[in-house]
């Protein structure tokens, strides 16, 4: 109960922040805490780590990007056809990395994700490294103007809410049950009778469709698919908004998105009221350091905070608990994600 009422609150509170922040940036983090919260599906949950994923949020745009420009799809249909082209793009690369384990999984993954970024490197209809430039937003359902800001900010939280929804049914679902009896101990679900290679192979187009769709309705929203979307790099920044936030919980990747992208995109207006405030003009350019700053949080987070921000806040709660229930006389209830069959934290 407490859990739906914080996402209530939660709701509430993105339903007002239009009147007070600038919309585009906001949706700007709504695609990425979608795409962490995908990538998060199959590594927090399934114990997969894909460093390819770049290949379906950036392929994704591209498509979507095209079909909106070239083809003049509406706005739903320009989503689709780039969440199935991700959808498509993770069947195949899925179907040839897990066919190894650990790092050899990871390697797979980086190499076909790179193999993918010089086809769009090199592509016509790409734009090569201009990109795709102008792409249309169009109309919702043919009625819908999409090119107001706060309409189109309405229109990205219900998508990125439904699809969180969907993330959230998976995770709690029977199939959500034996992708944590996977990352557990594979060897164990495979001894019960599960056939471990058709599950790791769905989480992983259901983490590749999700990824997409994070990056159609960010190319739809900004009007622009570059390469940076599918390099490498981008594959790092959302395990890192997952590792930050933290691995194996629900709004994790959510929180550790918001915290990377705030400061990708305001670290530089940080310094400079740090600098008026402190009188200290070297803040002036943590602008220009904006890796370095994300490095050092990075290093912080692993030597001090191994579960990320939401893990080492429910590690308090459970602590707590425990303490209170001791000094009442009751044993302590089990802390949640503690035991391999308890739910998920927040």
């Amino acid at each position: 109960m407490n859990k739906k009422l914080g996402y209530a609150i939660a709701l509430a509170a993105a339903l007002a922040l239009p009147q007070f922040f600038y919309p585009v940036f906001l949706m700007k983090l709504m695609c990425f805490a979608l795409f962490a919260c995908a990538f998060n599906l199959l590594i927090g949950f399934t114990g997969l780590l894909s460093f390819g994923h770049a290949a379906f949020f950036g392929g994704a745009a591209y498509v979507t990007g095209y079909a909106l420009q070239s083809w003049g799809l509406s706005f739903e249909l320009g989503i689709l056809v780039g969440v199935g082209a991700a959808a498509a793009c993770g069947l195949l690369m899925g179907a040839l990395a897990i066919r190894r384990q650990g790092i050899y999984f990871t390697m797979i993954t980086l190499a076909l994700a790179q193999m993918l970024y010089f086809v769009f490197l090199q592509a016509p209809f790409t734009g090569g490294e201009d990109g795709l430039q102008s792409i249309p937003r169009g109309n919702l359902l043919g009625m819908i103007d999409l090119s107001d800001d706060k309409v189109m900010y309405f229109v990205v939280l219900a998508i990125c809410v439904a699809a969180f929804a969907l993330i959230v049914r998976i995770v709690h679902s029977p199939f959500g049950t034996v992708l944590k009896a996977i990352k557990e101990n594979e060897a164990r679900a495979i001894s019960l009778g599960y056939d471990v290679n058709r599950y790791k192979l769905l989480a992983f187009v259901l983490s590749a469709a999700l990824a997409g769709l994070a990056g159609s309705v960010k190319t739809s929203m900004l009007g622009f698919a570059t390469l940076t979307d599918v390099h490498w790099s981008m594959s790092g920044l959302v395990i890192l908004m997952t590792l930050v936030g933290g691995l194996g919980t629900l709004i994790g990747p959510i929180v550790g998105a918001i915290l990377i992208i705030t400061l990708e995109s305001k670290l530089g207006d940080i310094g400079s009221a740090l600098a008026s405030l402190t009188g200290w003009e070297w803040f002036n350019g943590l602008g220009g350091s904006v890796t370095t700053v994300i490095g050092f949080i990075f290093i912080l987070c692993v030597m001090s905070f191994r579960r990320g921000v939401v893990g080492e806040a429910n590690a308090l709660i459970a602590s707590w608990r425990a303490r209170k229930a001791a000094n009442a006389g009751h044993p302590p209830a089990p802390a949640a994600g503690t035991t391999r069959t308890s739910h998920p934290g927040l």
